[in-house]
């Protein structure tokens, strides 16, 4: 099979595609024909060798990628017939090898995908999707809700927007340059808003027109997040998931006392509860796509363009979930 392969930590070029021998499925697993493999911003920082929130680096050479979706074309002992040519798809863990023509991982790790989802959307929800559902915990909203999403065009701000026009919120949109903020719009935000434009602040107030936002969901710290915090009314909610503007090497979110909530991490899941918090929040996902009611915007790659891939992840010029497909 071909896939990709990382011999050293480092740029986007270390990535190489390169023919490699196939993985077999052993005891209790499934090996899948991959359609489709997430890029996740994660990856990039294991690519240079940050470990982030892993519990540690993988050994080289290593073949990357942690989502995958496709057809199931060999089972492990024990596992059961009716998988066999089944759709799914399934987060690898953190055992990586996603980035590939086919990947093995345990049976009880997949999802049928639901008919009306292709492989690409399927591998943004079981990645970007479960995780969008563990923020969603921390937030009620409603009618009387005032969102503010910044990086709003991007994976998870995609299916932010999607999910708070669904429960009737004012959906404020914030994105990077002309052609994230119509994809905003077209996502059915009430304003979206370009933050490169030094007058964005006096865009919402116009809009808000006295109101206050009741949550601001903040994936990007930096100023953009400084200015939105801002909006914020009494009782409101800074719901804190991630960074992305101050970077991943060095950078840390904004916390403001009395207003955010950090939830990633163990919170989420903790949060999610069941035997199993995960699956709990991929099932949740799934169903919401298959609903009708989240529809992930999906930037598609070859699989042998993978550093180009990572090259437009890492400098923001891409339009909601990253994918390879072989």
């Amino acid at each position: 099979m071909h896939a990709i392969r990382l011999h050293a930590f480092g740029p986007a070029e270390n990535l190489a595609y390169e023919q490699v021998g196939d993985p077999e499925p052993g005891p209790g697993q499934v090996r899948i024909a991959v359609a489709a493999a997430g890029v996740h911003l994660l990856d990039t920082a294991i690519r240079e060798g940050i470990p982030g929130p892993l519990p540690e680096l993988p050994a080289l050479p290593t073949v990357p990628g942690r989502e995958v979706a496709g057809t199931v074309e060999s089972l492990g002992e024990g596992v059961a017939g009716i998988w066999l040519g089944k759709r799914v798809v399934a987060h690898l863990g953190f055992k990586p090898g996603g980035y590939a023509e086919l990947a093995v991982t345990d049976a009880d790790r997949v999802h049928e995908i639901p008919e009306n989802l292709d492989f690409a959307q399927a591998v943004a929800m079981i990645g970007t999707g479960r995780t969008t559902m563990g923020i969603l915990q921390f937030a009620e909203l409603g009618p009387a809700s005032v969102a503010v999403i910044p990086a709003a065009a991007g994976g998870i701000g995609t299916l932010l927007v999607q999910y708070a026009k669904h429960a009737g919120a004012t959906v404020i949109g914030l994105a990077g340059g002309p052609e994230k903020v119509a994809r905003v719009e077209k996502n059915g935000a009430d304003l979206a808003v370009d933050y490169q434009d030094p007058e964005w602040p006096d865009q919402v107030k116009h809009f808000l027109w006295g109101r206050k936002a009741t949550v601001v969901f903040d994936g990007v710290g930096g100023e953009v997040a400084r200015t939105a915090v801002d909006f914020i009314g009494p009782g409101g909610k800074h719901i804190v998931f991630g960074w992305s503007g101050e970077g991943l090497h060095d950078g840390s979110p904004l916390i403001v006392e009395g207003v955010s909530e950090q939830v990633l991490g163990p919170v989420m899941m903790q949060k999610a509860g069941g035997p199993n918090p995960v699956r709990t929040l991929e099932l949740r996902a799934l169903t919401e796509a298959a609903a009708g009611r989240l529809t992930p915007a999906v930037q598609r790659f070859p699989l042998a363009e993978a550093a180009a891939a990572h090259r437009a992840l890492e400098n923001r010029g891409t339009i909601g979930k990253v994918v390879l497909e072989p």
